[in-house]
């Protein structure tokens, strides 16, 4: 071929490149422009909570423009809503497995994404894998450790795993330092507090988790927890109630106590509910749980006098009925009035 073949070919080239780059692009850009409506119309359908037909139209957008990562994280998000722990067919196997290939990708693209690792975490859980769901959790504090509700997300996580059937196997096998599920959670519940020791909510936090445990929670460890939250934030009627519905618990199901110490119990009880009651009348609960120590408790303890603590137990109850009226009314009044604020 001569030299001047050789030219002309190329010059043709060149006045075609410009045509060939403008097509690439518009197409480029109708592409783009699909996927985006068809995210869109994933993203309401998603929020509907119609979660097959959401599916179609992430896997579209995908198509269009695999760019977007925000679609991979909620493809595995709809993928994670239809699966169902206890089914074990394999239709619902595959579902569990299309949920983890989509967030996968979402936290390939985005490794530092907290809503794509906790949610990959979460899905995790669910199949009970229990190092995988872990590693995701503690990234979570790895890149936010003055976050606090951040401790109280993996805290319920270990909750979850202690005391089940597996507790022992996957404290000595899987959980580091051969700590169990139970005394993982338990640390992160002191870690909190450690992070924020001025937070009342903490104190809270761990006290609600020893009243949990099964078959016999542990009442005075919660209970020095609701101390330390009621030193903290005196006046707070619900850290007295907390402290009087855990003495109360404790003398009510430890029956085999002695009596003295079961007196005891109601007493400290029954004085940390009369002050959540003189700390705010119209706060229904305070109410309630009295009735309930009077009669299940005290009446019990003291019969010599019983008819006053019944007496007792069902003037509270009514108080606590009417307040629970007025509460539940107010609430209404304030939905309405949101309601038209809105419109």
């Amino acid at each position: 071929m001569s030299r001047k073949t050789i030219y002309y070919f190329l010059a043709i080239a060149l006045i075609l490149a410009p045509l060939f780059v403008t097509v690439s692009c518009q197409k480029l850009k109708v592409n783009r422009l699909k996927a985006n409506y068809h995210f869109t119309r994933a993203n309401h359908l998603f929020t509907d909570g119609r979660y097959r037909q959401a599916i179609k139209e992430y896997e579209k957008t995908l198509s269009f423009n695999p760019e977007i990562v925000e679609a991979y994280r909620f493809l595995g998000e709809c993928y994670k809503n239809l699966y169902r722990p206890s089914d074990e067919s394999e239709k619902n196997k595959e579902i569990a497995q299309k949920a983890l290939e989509a967030l996968n990708k979402a936290y390939e693209a985005n490794p530092s994404d907290k809503d794509v690792i906790y949610s990959l975490g979460d899905m995790y859980d669910k199949l009970r894998d229990f190092n995988k769901a872990e590693e995701m959790y503690l990234k979570i504090i790895e890149m936010e450790p003055t976050n606090m509700s951040n401790y109280y997300v993996v805290a319920e996580f270990y909750k979850r795993y202690a005391g089940s059937s597996k507790e022992k196997e996957e404290g000595e096998t899987k959980a580091e330092e051969g700590k169990t599920p139970f005394q993982k959670a338990e640390e992160m519940y002191l870690r909190r507090i450690e992070t924020d020791p001025e937070s009342p909510q903490g104190y809270a936090y761990i006290a609600q988790f020893y009243e949990g445990i099964s078959p016999r929670p542990e009442f005075d460890k919660a209970n020095y927890f609701h101390e330390r939250r009621i030193q903290l934030d005196p006046e707070n009627p619900a850290a007295w109630l907390s402290k009087g519905v855990n003495r109360w618990s404790k003398a009510y199901r430890l029956a085999n106590l002695p009596k003295e110490e079961r007196l005891a119990l109601a007493k400290d009880s029954l004085q940390a509910l009369e002050k959540a009651n003189k700390l705010d009348p119209q706060y229904p609960e305070p109410y309630s749980w009295l009735s309930v120590l009077y009669k299940s408790v005290l009446a019990k303890l003291e019969p010599q006098r019983a008819q006053r603590y019944i007496s007792l137990a069902d003037m509270n109850a009514q108080k606590f009925q009417e307040l629970r009226k007025r509460q539940l009314e107010r609430e209404r009044l304030e939905k309405e009035l949101k309601g038209q604020q809105i419109k």
